[in-house]
């Protein structure tokens, strides 16, 4: 569970909520019609922009905004380490005891590609291709709730429209005036509600979240690349440790101990 996601949407909903309350009663916020344009239209956009399967996909790439994790790079660069040590003293093919006990899938994939002799420079391909793909499909998710960021405030605006046509039809009652500049009002705030609390803020911890997996990605591959060239472990931590930022650098290395 990603406690930062969690305490920022809590945060802005009560700002939010508490801006209402604190001028206010919220019911005067509520309108189902408005509701219906801004929330019904994104979402029908959504799908007019990208195919089914990814608007479908949806879910799952937003539970990675709460509950996808991926491992510290000091950890990552500890079990490469740990890794080439063995590999220098019992041999490479000691790795596929190891392969039994890991989960991810692309550390196992190169460690099997090492294992069976694969060229270093094909190695190479395999795995970048595989981070390539990796990147894309991120992209594409990230993308995704980026669009709807773009959406939702332009719902808002149709629902405003509307709002002020209806209000125009009706000017030979002034009393209905000001409830109707209020509901028109209303469709512009839900869109920039749902724009920037959740699609957009969302886009961006995915983004986040991309860059971190893809640095573990990268160091995993370096380190196979390392490990199976024979390099000395103390040098493939050094090359591994060199992709992190420097002041990060001793964090990592304490994790990697």
């Amino acid at each position: 569970m990603d406690l930062a996601t969690i305490i920022g949407l809590v945060l802005a909903i009560l700002a939010v909520v508490g801006s209402i309350m604190a001028n206010g009663p919220l019911g005067g916020f509520i309108d189902t019609g408005s509701i219906f344009v801004v929330v019904g239209g994104t979402i029908a956009a959504t799908f007019i922009n990208y195919p089914l399967n990814q608007v479908i996909g949806l879910i799952a790439v937003m539970k990675n905004v709460f509950l996808f994790s991926v491992p510290a790079p000091g950890e990552t660069i500890k079990k490469m380490v740990y890794f080439s040590e063995m590999a220098r003293r019992e041999g490479i093919l000691f790795l596929e005891k190891e392969m039994e006990s890991i989960d991810d899938e692309f550390l196992k994939q190169g460690l099997q590609l090492a294992v069976d002799g694969t060229e270093p420079e094909l190695m190479r391909n395999i795995l970048a291709t595989e981070i390539m793909y990796l990147k894309d499909r991120h992209t594409v998710g990230a993308g995704i709730f980026e669009t709807m960021g773009a959406f939702a405030p332009a719902f808002g605006m149709i629902g405003t429209l509307i709002g002020l046509v209806l209000m125009l039809g009706a000017m030979d009652d002034p009393s209905t005036i000001g409830p109707k500049m209020a509901v028109a009002l209303i469709t512009t705030f839900y869109g920039a509600v749902l724009a920037n609390v959740f699609f957009l803020p969302m886009a961006g911890k995915l983004k986040a979240r991309s860059l971190e997996e893809v640095l573990i990605r990268e160091l995993m591959m370096e380190g196979i690349l390392a490990m199976q060239s024979g390099d000395n472990p103390r040098v493939v931590e050094q090359k591994l440790v060199s992709f992190i930022a420097p002041n990060l650098r001793s964090a990592a290395l304490k994790e990697a101990e």
